[in-house]
């Protein structure tokens, strides 16, 4: 069986956008930003512009995903475009986007539970220089979890899509009610910040601000990116969607506005909640140790019993952003290898479940190997560098389709073009720079990963040749 069943409803759509993108960037991310900017007001500010372009990207995204409703979503944008080879390069790289995304959920979910159960030191330690750059590779108990934590919903998605779809939705409900009581919890019943330092276990210090540059801005922004990062993920599952031209880009645009207006109110609450040093000494690289900015923010209000309740929340945030993601990565080679790009193993679908079974265990695998080797933050910069590059690419392409398939029917069109996807190309493009400049050592893996998957594609375009009468 190679053909994949339209089991998603606008519902589930919704679910798969918002589940995905509320998973653990709110939570964490804010931490790593004010340590790179400084100042509430500058996080805020990265936030709120992070919103906005995850907007124009979700308006883009809805167009190319009505235009080109097929199984793939990026990688059927990019090979449309551009041609094969920019096509298959997607490819190989939405496995490192999906499996490390994947890692960094296993390595939250991890990072939460020690809120809840005191976890050991990790049984091996080693210090290694990557690109000039020191790093602390650990393994333990921690990196255990969450390669348990991914083998678990993998055996899920390998169920099958409508199954896959009731976890989502069901969790997606979880984690919205939850943040909306974090968020009004802090805002009725919380202090004003500057007093909760001693209460919150955070340092009585406020370190000196670094100076602001432009890189620096674009960096927290990329930060902010992995929180918002998410409205891209339905296109990859249109095929399994019930009327997508309509539905698409309803769950996109809906639920991308829903999530802005809720990490606007969350991070709010966090500066409202907390003196700022709360916030930067928060769970991050630089502080592995400590709770996270949201478990911080509970503890204002929920008192002694805030860490294990709010770890709790963000555990089920947690593994739903980890589900959704399983759901739709594992499309894209699924699609490739019916085009001829991938291996034609993965162009087969599960019997009677009717999921890309091959595609989804391998993503398990590869995200395994990662979780074992990353922190929350390698992880997530690695992945979203990767998103940012290919995103810019995906604006470029809904330019090059308007003329290239200028007749093709179009159910959703970006308003304003071509000044929204020309926005957006060039905001990736500095946020790109930025992170290139304060983050090389992923950077530097990021684009070594993607020129190994140039001397695969002679083997792929030969071998369809040699396949074709």
């Amino acid at each position: 069986m190679t053909e994949l069943r339209r089991d998603l409803t606008l519902i589930h759509g919704i679910a798969i956008v918002v589940g995905i993108t509320i998973g653990t960037g709110v939570f964490l991310k804010s931490a790593p930003m004010a340590q790179a900017v400084g100042s509430p007001l500058i996080v805020m500010a990265a936030w709120a512009v992070a919103g906005l372009v995850a907007t124009l990207g979700a308006l883009c995204f809805a167009e190319l995903g009505t235009l080109l409703p097929r199984a793939g979503g990026e990688y059927i944008y990019m090979r449309a475009a551009y041609g094969d080879l920019p096509g298959f390069l997607y490819v190989c790289m939405s496995f490192i986007i999906g499996a490390a995304s994947l890692a960094a959920y296993g390595a939250a979910f991890a990072i939460f539970l020690s809120d809840i159960v005191a976890l050991p030191a990790p049984w091996i330690e080693r210090e290694l220089e990557i690109f000039g750059q020191p790093l602390l590779w650990q393994f333990g108990l921690r990196q255990f979890i969450g390669i348990a934590v991914i083998a678990i919903f993998t055996g899920v998605n390998l169920a099958g899509v409508a199954f896959g779809g009731r976890v989502q939705t069901f969790l997606t409900s979880l984690k919205v009610v939850a943040l909306l009581g974090l968020i009004g919890g802090v805002f009725l019943f919380a202090g004003g910040n500057g007093a909760e330092a001693a209460a919150t276990g955070a340092a009585a210090f406020t370190p000196p601000a670094p100076a602001l540059t432009a890189s620096l801005f674009g960096f927290a922004m990329l930060s902010a990116l992995w929180a918002y990062s998410g409205w891209q993920y339905l296109p990859m599952a249109a095929a399994e969607v019930r009327d997508p031209a309509r539905n698409v880009p309803r769950a996109v645009i809906g639920g991308g506005l829903l999530v802005v207006a809720l990490y606007l109110l969350a991070n709010g609450a966090y500066f409202h909640a907390l003196p700022f040093d709360a916030v930067l000494s928060s769970s991050s690289t630089a502080y592995p140790g400590a709770p996270a900015v949201g478990a911080r923010a509970a503890g204002t209000f929920l008192g002694p019993d805030a860490l294990s309740i709010a770890a709790i929340i963000f555990l089920i945030s947690t593994v739903g952003s980890l589900n959704g993601v399983l759901l739709t990565r594992a499309r894209v080679p699924y699609a490739a290898a019916r085009d001829g790009l991938f291996f034609r193993r993965f162009a087969r679908l599960s019997p009677g479940a009717s999921v890309p079974a091959a595609s989804v265990l391998l993503h398990g695998v590869l995200a395994a190997l990662l979780a074992a080797s990353g922190t929350f933050d390698q992880l997530t910069n690695l992945a979203t560098l990767i998103f940012v590059l290919f995103w810019a690419l995906s604006g470029i392409a809904l330019m090059v389709l308007r003329q290239k398939l200028a007749d093709s029917p179009r159910p959703f069109r970006v308003p304003l073009y071509p000044l929204v996807p020309f926005a957006f190309v060039l905001i990736m493009a500095g946020v790109l720079i930025s992170a290139i400049i304060e983050s090389p050592a992923e950077a530097g893996a990021a684009f070594g990963l993607l020129a190994l998957g140039l001397p695969l594609y002679p083997y792929f375009r030969r071998r369809d040749k040699d396949s074709k009468p």
